[in-house]
């Protein structure tokens, strides 16, 4: 199965997406959107950034877990990672967004 992105209100009624890799982990997060062509543009950016490996910025959280944010290119952030247990595995995600995001999918689960 390929990956796909879910479109999705949250509880406050903003609009965000997740990107889930073929076995349904969530591999990407974004940020809330006040309109819905917002998050979807999010979407359209995170698919042709997703190929550059410069656009990934690695890091830690604040609890020292290794993740990472994926950047437009003027620099916003454009989608979060989950944390990590090792560096390697935060490479893993990165490679699997590289993989899953540009032909993914768009399901749209809300309801405007």
């Amino acid at each position: 199965m390929a990956g796909k992105f879910e479109l999705y209100t949250d509880k406050a009624g903003e609009y965000r997406f997740r990107l889930k890799a073929g076995n349904g982990e969530i591999i990407l997060a974004s940020e809330g959107y006040k309109q819905k062509a917002s998050a979807l543009n999010g979407i359209d950016s995170v698919k042709k950034n997703s190929a550059v490996d410069e656009r990934y910025e690695r890091k830690d959280s604040a609890s020292g877990k290794p993740m990472f944010n994926l950047k437009a290119t003027n620099g916003q952030v454009i989608g979060t990672s989950e944390t990590y247990s090792s560096s390697s595995a935060r490479d893993n995600g990165i490679a699997s967004v590289m993989k899953n995001a540009p032909e993914a999918t768009v399901e749209d689960m809300t309801t405007a």
